[in-house]
C-alpha cells in the first residue's frame, strides 16, 4: 500500500476533479517487462491478487501475443499498430536499432492532436524518441529509463498520481515497470515480504527441462511478479484517490515472454504469449476470451475508445467490442516475426498461426542461431552438457532445432503445445503445411515484408553479424537501407 501522505500530499497540489462519464475516457496504460501469462488469473502458481481483481472485473484475453518477443521491437509495435518490419525498429533501442520514419503516426500523436494530455513514467525504449512527444515524465532519472536497479518503485504510483489528478483534460498515461526482467531480484525494500525459493515450484513448463538453477530462476521470476503485482496495486490505488477511476479504461500488458530457456528472442509461444487485461469500468464484465490477439490491435483500440477514427492502413483490429462483450473470434491467423535483439543474436524467422497449428519459417536456415548459445550462456548460464544430462531425448532434439533450425517448422499446438515435434516433415500434415506457407506469404506480401525475398534476410543477417558486439563501439547496423520501404505504409 502507498504511505498515505505521500498521496495525500499528491492529492493536495492537484485536487481531484470530478470525473464526466460522458466525456472520453482516461487511458491508463500499464505495461510491464519480460513475463508471459504467469499470474494466478492464468492458473500459475504465483499470488498476484491486484492484477487478478483487474480481471476479474474485465476482459482477460487467454491468447494474446507480441509480434516480436523482444522489448523495444514490441513497444514500437503497440504505439504504431504496425509489424517490426513496418516501422522498423526491429532490434534493441540501446543497439542503435530505429524505426525507419520519425513521423510515424502512433498513440501519442494521435490522442495528443485530440486532445489528450500524455505521460509515461518508465523507459520508452524506442527510436527516435521524438517520434512520441510525451507532454510529462517524471525528473527522476530512475523513473525515465529501464531501471533494472529497481529503485524508488513507491514512486511510480506518487508520480502517477499527480499526473492524473492534474488533468481536466482526459489523459493517456503509460506506466512501464521493470519487473520481471532480468535480474530476477528475489526481494527488494521487503518485496515481496516471503520471496519464493527453488523447492518451492516448478520450472515454466514450456522449458521442459528442470534442475535445481532453473527452479530458483523461476521463483525469483514469480517473486518479480509477485512484486510487480503490489505496485500496480498501489497505482490502481492511487488512481482510485483521484476520483477519476470511473472514467479511465486500464489496459495492462507484458511486452513479451520471459527470458529463460524457450521464451524471450524465440518465435515459440513462451516468447511471444503475453497477457493482457483490459477493464472499462464503464462496461464492466468477467470475460475470458480464447480470441487470438495481438498488441498491434491496441492502438486501434485506443483510437476507437477515444472515438476517433481508424486508419485503414493498420493490420490490427480494435478490441472495443471484445470489451463489451458481443465479439467472437473472427481473427483464423496470427502472425509474428524475429529479425534479431542486441547483435548478438540475429536470425530472421516469420511465423502464423491459427487455432491448432503453428508455422515458422526460418529465413536463414542452414546457419547456426547465434542466439541459442547467448540465452544458454548469459541467460540461464547453463552448459550444454547440463541441457543435455536433463532433458530427455524429445526435447534435447527440440532444442538442437532451435540451435540449427531447418526450414520450416510445424507444431501441433493442441497435441503438442510446448512445441516439440517438428511434424513439417510428416506427409499426414501436408495440406496444413502448404495450407500455412500460402497464407504466411500472402501476409508478406499484403504488409510488404522486405524479408519476403530470403536473399535480402541473408544480407540482414550478415550486417549485423559483421557490424559487431563490441559495447563500447556500439554502431547502426546498415539494415535500414536494405529494409526501409520507399513509401511508407501510412501515407
Amino acid at each position: 500500500m502507498i504511505p498515505y501522505w505521500y498521496l495525500l500530499i499528491a492529492l493536495l497540489m492537484h485536487p481531484a476533479k470530478a470525473p464526466k462519464l460522458e466525456a472520453r475516457p482516461n487511458i491508463l496504460f500499464i505495461v510491464s517487462e519480460d513475463n508471459g501469462p504467469d499470474m494466478g488469473c492464468y492458473g500459475a502458481p504465483v499470488n498476484t491478487p491486484n492484477l487478478d481483481q483487474l480481471a476479474e472485473k474485465g476482459t482477460l484475453f487467454e491468447l494474446a501475443f507480441v509480434p516480436q518477443a523482444g522489448c523495444s521491437q514490441s513497444r514500437a509495435s503497440f504505439l504504431t499498430g504496425l509489424y517490426p518490419h513496418q516501422h522498423g525498429q526491429i532490434g534493441l533501442a540501446t543497439w542503435k536499432y530505429q524505426m525507419y520514419f520519425a513521423d510515424i503516426p502512433n498513440v501519442v500523436t494521435s490522442l495528443k492532436e485530440a486532445g489528450y494530455a500524455t505521460g509515461i513514467i518508465g523507459k520508452l525504449h524506442v527510436n527516435p524518441e521524438s517520434a512520441f512527444p510525451f507532454d510529462w515524465a517524471p525528473q527522476a532519472k530512475e523513473l525515465t529509463g529501464s531501471n533494472f536497479g529497481r529503485k524508488h518503485l513507491d514512486q511510480y504510483a506518487v508520480q502517477a498520481a499527480s499526473f492524473m489528478a492534474d488533468n481536466d483534460k482526459p489523459f493517456y498515461l503509460q506506466i512501464n515497470y521493470p519487473d520481471a526482467h532480468a535480474p530476477f531480484t528475489p526481494q527488494v525494500d521487503g518485496v515481496p515480504a516471503v520471496p519464493l525459493v527453488g523447492h518451492e515450484v516448478d520450472a515454466l513448463p514450456y522449458m521442459e527441462v528442470s534442475d535445481s538453477l532453473l527452479k530458483q530462476k523461476t521463483a525469483d521470476y514469480y517473486n518479480c511478479m509477485m512484486r510487480l503485482d503490489k505496485y500496480v496495486g498501489d497505482l490502481l490505488e492511487a488512481l482510485d484517490q483521484t476520483g477519476k477511476a470511473e472514467n479511465t479504461l486500464i489496459v495492462y500488458i507484458g511486452d513479451h515472454g520471459a527470458d529463460l530457456l524457450r521464451g524471450k528472442r524465440t518465435s515459440l509461444e513462451g516468447g511471444l504469449r503475453i497477457p493482457m487485461l483490459i477493464y472499462d469500468p464503464r462496461h464492466p464484465a468477467r470475460i475470458r476470451t480464447k480470441a487470438m490477439v495481438s498488441t498491434i490491435d491496441l492502438y486501434p483500440t485506443f483510437l476507437e475508445s477515444a472515438g476517433l477514427p481508424i486508419p485503414h492502413y493498420l493490420p490490427g483490429k480494435s478490441l472495443v467490442p471484445y470489451i463489451l462483450g458481443n465479439q467472437t473470434s473472427d481473427r483464423k491467423y496470427l502472425f509474428a516475426e524475429y529479425h534479431t535483439h542486441s547483435n548478438h543474436n540475429p536470425y530472421p524467422q516469420r511465423s502464423v498461426r491459427d487455432e491448432r497449428f503453428k508455422l515458422i519459417h526460418n529465413l536463414v536456415s542452414g546457419i547456426e542461431n547465434p542466439g541459442y548459445a547467448f540465452t544458454l550462456d548469459h541467460t540461464v548460464e547453463i552448459t550444454e552438457e547440463e541441457l543435455k544430462r536433463i532433458a530427455t531425448p524429445v526435447v534435447y532434439e527440440a532444442y538442437q532445432r532451435m540451435k540449427n533450425p531447418p526450414e520450416y517448422e510445424l507444431y501441433d499446438l493442441e497435441k503438442d503445445p510446448n512445441e516439440l515435434v517438428n511434424i513439417a516433415g510428416d506427409a499426414a500434415y501436408g495440406s496444413t503445411l502448404t495450407r500455412l506457407q500460402s497464407v504466411l506469404l500472402d501476409w508478406q506480401k499484403k504488409t510488404q515484408d522486405p524479408l519476403i525475398d530470403q536473399e535480402v534476410a541473408r544480407k540482414v543477417f550478415e550486417a549485423i553479424m559483421h557490424t559487431g558486439v563490441d559495447q563500447k563501439q556500439k554502431q547502426l547496423v546498415p539494415y535500414l537501407e536494405l529494409m526501409t520501404p520507399k513509401k511508407p505504409v501510412w501515407k
